[in-house]
């Protein structure tokens, strides 16, 4: 299998409770990192990725598997 690699600045979707949610990757976490009061496992070859939610700025960790590249046109904008 193939990992999926992604850089800061990328725009990504997800899935969640509430439906696809699109954000920025903010930050790669490649090592153990403890976030809202739970280890998230990284490492080099299997890193976490922190993605700032576009229509709520919520951050969230996620591993590159659950995540989809999209064109940044394709992310919803938010309310002004």
């Amino acid at each position: 299998m193939t990992l999926k690699k992604f850089k800061i600045g990328d725009a990504v979707q997800w899935n969640s409770e509430a439906g696809r949610v699109s954000g920025t990757i903010v930050k790669i976490i490649t090592s153990d990192t403890r976030f809202k009061g739970y280890v998230r496992h990284a490492s080099e070859t299997e890193p976490q990725y922190m993605i700032q939610s576009d229509k709520t700025d919520h951050i969230a960790v996620h591993k590159g598997t659950a995540l989809r590249k999209v064109h940044p046109a394709a992310k919803p904008r938010k309310a002004q």
